[in-house]
């Protein structure tokens, strides 16, 4: 159909990935936490921006031009692992003071959350050039060569991811506006949820600077 070859298994495949945990979920995780639905979803719009743009990027060859030059895909990759330990590192201090003050909800999370959700959401989605690598290698396995309109393939591919991680994300922050009500009503947890997730930035950090190419 369209070009696409297999699309159960495309579709299958693209509901695991998305179900992975990762700084994307993460980060709209703790938004909607802090700031509630609106906010979350202005989050949601700054990963599609980002997964977009990498998908339209994987399209016209920028992961060839990556293997090709590997002093650029370095350069994006440690750029990319020093944003994500900048958000972690926040989160695990705003959670020492929220712990110590037992002030507003998940003041950790404000830190990274504030003041441009859209904008911090686009950044953590598009840092990583190890998602453009994956990308071409995950799309090519369903686009058939022998189709004539690859754009349109592409096309098919991305929107069914696009919707896949809208239903997913939509999913996480009214799970993070429940957890706000707890986290309202129990301030520690607050503190120790927010310096779990931001551990979990550390270690996406840690994970794209070790990352190669191959």
């Amino acid at each position: 159909m369209l070009g696409v070859t297999d699309l159960p298994t495309y579709v299958i495949g693209t509901i695991a990935i998305i179900l992975l945990p990762g700084p994307n979920s993460m980060f709209v995780l703790a938004t909607a936490a802090q700031r509630g639905v609106r906010a979350g979803y202005r989050a949601v719009s700054g990963v599609f921006l980002g997964d977009a743009i990498l998908m339209v990027a994987t399209a016209l060859g920028v992961a060839s031009l990556l293997r090709a030059f590997p002093p650029v895909y370095t350069a994006l990759k440690y750029a990319g692992a020093a944003y994500l330990a900048y958000l972690g590192v926040r989160m695990l201090i705003g959670a020492v003071k929220s712990w110590r003050q037992r002030g507003e909800v998940a003041a950790a999370v404000q830190e990274v959350a504030e003041p441009h959700p859209f904008r911090r959401a686009f950044i953590v989605s598009i840092i990583n050039p190890k998602a453009i690598l994956f990308l071409i290698s995950f799309f090519t396995q369903f686009v058939d060569p022998a189709y004539p309109h690859p754009a349109i393939t592409f096309l098919v591919l991305g929107v069914i991811l696009q919707i896949t991680s809208l239903i997913y994300l939509s999913a996480l922050i009214f799970a993070g506006t429940y957890l706000a009500a707890q986290f309202e009503r129990r301030k520690r947890l607050a503190a120790a949820g927010t310096s779990a997730v931001g551990a979990l930035f550390l270690g996406f950090s840690l994970k794209l600077a070790t990352s190669s190419m191959t």
